[in-house]
């Protein structure tokens, strides 16, 4: 049997992360990212990668934006449809149960879009040159507890399509959440 694990793009691809100086705890986050993909190798666990919301809808050069500026109709449509086909090839793995076992979806945490346990959040947005304030505004900026927008979606589009699976932040403080997926016999 083949066991899938649906992964949040840049989980296989960081090249597609806003670019940026290297934050406390990076070295933490990628050292996981790397285990997590080694022990899926080691067990033959096929991975599916995600769209990236942020990439497919601001492209290479964007900045880095808070859950709020993604809580909008626009950016939650914008994930509904690019989901709706990973939906389907769900659906068609789970309706394959002799042939295929989804073990998970893995997010990554942290993020304004795919963060599953926690997200981005702050008073960010607006026309950055005006401002007086931006050390303050940029100080707003923290890690929260909820889910990212793209995150929430698809678990909105999962429920209404009844599929229930695991879906688990990949976040190095808490690394055997993300672990545990792949631990099994």
């Amino acid at each position: 049997m083949q066991k899938i694990l649906f992964v949040a793009h840049c989980l296989l691809n960081t090249a597609s992360k806003v670019a940026r100086e290297p934050r406390e705890g990076a070295r933490q986050e990628e050292e996981l990212r790397i285990a997590v993909l080694k022990k899926a190798i080691d067990q033959g666990v096929q991975l599916v990668q995600l769209p990236c919301p942020e990439f497919t809808l601001y492209g290479a050069c964007r900045w880095g934006h808070v859950r709020e500026q993604f809580d909008n109709t626009f950016f939650r449509t914008h994930s509904r449809n690019i989901l709706e086909p990973i939906i389907r090839e769900i659906q068609e793995y789970l309706a394959h149960p002799r042939r295929f076992e989804v073990l998970g979806i893995v997010g990554i945490d942290g993020s304004p879009s795919c963060g599953v346990s926690y997200t981005c959040r702050g008073a960010w947005g607006g026309e950055l040159s005006r401002r007086d304030d931006l050390q303050e505004v940029i100080s707003t900026v923290q890690r929260a507890e909820g889910s990212g927008v793209f995150m929430e979606v698809l678990n909105e589009l999962l429920h209404e399509a009844n599929i229930e699976l695991p879906l688990v932040g990949l976040f190095a403080p808490e690394r055997e959440r993300v672990l545990s997926l792949l631990d099994f016999s």
